[in-house]
């Protein structure tokens, strides 16, 4: 079957790109296909709003902390919500990035092929691995988050000693220890920053791996680390872009709750549920999950367009798929034969673990 000609946005993606290129043409791709992603994003992030909301409920029935209730029910609904919303958080986030997988395969042949990216196309295609998906995203969400959790407290601490030793050192001259004690806490910061994202950019493209070259889970976590040697810093540009985002949207959404809230009487600093009414903690619950459909497409696009842009670094993916589009297949070889070329393209249908092989001799591995 006959593939489209690449459109305008995949030749530009096939080209070595910035910190500010990637952020430019992420939200491109997000521009001009906003509906399809917020589609895709929707239904593991709608789930867990739902439960979200249930459990606020529930915790609410159970402690009735609206009540003249003694101190420790409403310390227990505090903790009960808030374990019940974290672990709630982290499936669904989990969910996101497995869905998020399924994704970029579609999104890579919409780069590579001007195919459209489609709700269909994804889950398929998530459905396709979703064993294999669910593993890796659940790996990398536990390791990421415990290393993150590690990392943040200990610069942290780092950075609290360092102010304290500044300040008594430099108490004197308050304007110089202000200036060094800024100094210090914005390197720190970066530090702390850089050391997450050089091992997280590791686990970067493992979904990439498995959906667009048909790797295992394993294999997988190998290839992504072979691949992310320069990608660290682009990565913090683009979790810096959607964190700014993010809250960005939050700010836009809360506001107007905010006003609404203090119009009403609602004591919005107030640490007594008894002042804080049930709409209210629902509400914000449910902006935040709006927020997270809106934003969660940019970090999948960004991430695609930086799988892509490794490979054409690193193994002139660029001229691989020039020579398929000219030469079309290369001659059929026995199954007993050992490849040297990494196609573009594999099977997506590969078991966990197991080793790719690709179902046609054709260069790009594409199903026809």
């Amino acid at each position: 079957m006959a593939t489209s000609q690449p459109s305008a946005e995949g030749h530009l993606s096939l080209t070595p790109m910035g910190a500010g290129d990637l952020i430019d043409r992420a939200v491109r791709f997000y521009r001009n296909n906003f509906g399809t992603f917020v589609a895709i994003a929707t239904p593991p992030v709608l789930a867990g709003a739902v439960f979200s909301v249930a459990w606020t409920i529930l915790g609410r029935e159970v402690f009735s902390p609206t009540t003249a209730a003694a101190a420790d029910d409403r310390f227990s609904y505090y903790v009960f919500t808030w374990f019940g919303n974290a672990v709630i958080w982290l499936v669904e986030t989990i969910a996101t990035l497995v869905v998020m997988g399924g994704a970029s395969r579609n999104f890579v042949r919409h780069l590579l092929f001007g195919e459209p990216i489609t709700f269909k196309e994804t889950y398929r295609n998530t459905a396709s691995r979703f064993t294999g998906l669910l593993a890796a995203s659940t790996a990398i969400t536990v390791s990421l988050g415990t290393i993150g959790f590690i990392l943040f407290y200990f610069g942290l601490i780092i950075t609290t000693l360092s102010l304290l030793i500044v300040v008594s050192l430099l108490a004197s001259i308050p304007l110089v220890a202000t200036i060094v004690s800024v100094v210090i806490a914005v390197s720190l910061a970066y530090l702390t920053l850089w050391l997450f994202f050089l091992i997280a950019s590791r686990f970067a493209y493992v979904p990439q791996v498995m959906l667009v070259e048909g790797q295992g889970v394993f294999s997988a976590v190998g290839r992504s680390a072979t691949l992310a040697g320069g990608s660290v810093k682009r990565l913090m540009a683009l979790f810096v872009f959607s964190t700014v985002a993010t809250y960005s949207a939050l700010a836009i959404l809360y506001v107007p709750l905010a006003w609404y809230a203090w119009s009403v009487g609602v004591e919005l600093m107030s640490f007594d549920a008894e002042m804080i009414p049930a709409w209210y903690e629902i509400a914000y619950n449910i902006i935040w999950q709006i927020s997270f459909i809106l934003l969660s497409p940019v970090w999948t696009a960004g991430l695609c367009l930086l799988y892509v842009d490794e490979r054409v670094r690193s193994e002139g993916y660029d001229i691989e798929l020039m020579a398929a589009r000219r030469l079309g297949e290369i001659p059929a070889v026995p199954r007993t034969y050992s490849n040297p070329l990494q196609p573009a393209i594999g099977s997506a249908a590969v078991s966990a673990g197991s080793s790719p092989r690709p179902r046609s001799s054709s260069m790009l591995g594409l199903d026809q």
